[in-house]
């Protein structure tokens, strides 16, 4: 079947009737206020990182709840994400590192070259590590730490924001060792900064990292990159959990 690509499309306000969209991907799209009704959902999947600042009305019940309820459930620790004083985070942090250390010790007895597969054009896990990697270093080292240069050279970004910091990340492959590395010193860079922090310096504003007029606290800082870290663990899990049962990459 041939797939029609609609790329960069302002669709905004379209009525569509009786159109069939059984199959399509739907990627990095804004789908905030769409109403369908009378349609045929069966097997569809909805991944909306930001779902719990929102509403998802689904037969007239938000469902919004439910989702965070579940995902808090199978994922200890994600409900502390957004801690507001400076234990909160640290015991926050502290949790996150222990589910990241189960998954890690779980990936190693997986067969070689698991790290490295891509199931449905999602990041493989040793992407996804370098991507946290970033994560840390423009929430930190860039926003909060204010450094000249913030980033580790094996963090991953997408090819349209990388444009911005030509020079900066590695174009060759990273050996998972490699990877390992620099995520262990990036999880000890948080750990650091969180073991004497106070409740006036998370008060502190910064410069949003990617949009400078906007001002952030330092506390709004750290809860982006626990909500990062969350959210890619989750897809991490989703992804093992698919090649374990023999999904195609």
């Amino acid at each position: 079947m041939i797939m029609t690509d609609f790329d960069g499309e302002d669709l905004q306000g379209s009525l569509f009737h009786k159109v069939k969209l059984s199959g399509a991907r739907i990627r990095r799209s804004d789908l905030a206020g769409v109403v369908m009704r009378a349609v045929n959902v069966d097997g569809a999947e909805i991944d909306a990182p930001w779902l719990y600042d929102g509403t998802l009305m689904i037969n007239d019940v938000d469902v919004v709840p439910l989702v965070e309820a579940e995902l808090c459930r199978r994922f200890p620790g994600r409900a502390e994400r957004r801690a507001a004083d400076p234990d909160g985070l640290r015991a926050a942090w502290a949790a996150l590192e222990q589910a990241w250390a189960v998954i890690i010790e779980r990936v190693a007895t997986m067969p070689d070259g698991t790290v490295d597969i891509s199931v449905d054009d999602e990041w493989s896990f040793a992407e996804t590590l370098r991507h946290l990697v970033l994560a840390t270093d423009m929430w930190l080292g860039k926003a909060v730490l204010k450094r000249e240069q913030p980033f580790h050279r094996l963090g991953l970004m997408n090819a349209d924001s990388a444009k911005e910091f030509p020079g900066v990340f590695a174009t060759e492959q990273p050996s998972y060792p490699e990877v390992l590395a620099a995520r262990a010193d990036r999880v000890g860079m948080v750990c650091d900064f969180l073991a004497d922090v106070t409740a006036e310096q998370l008060a502190e504003q910064r410069p949003n990292p990617h949009e400078p007029d906007y001002a952030e606290t330092v506390r709004s800082c750290l809860h982006t990159i626990l909500e990062e870290e969350w959210e890619h663990q989750r897809y991490a899990v989703r992804d093992l959990d698919r090649i374990e049962q023999g999904a195609p990459a």
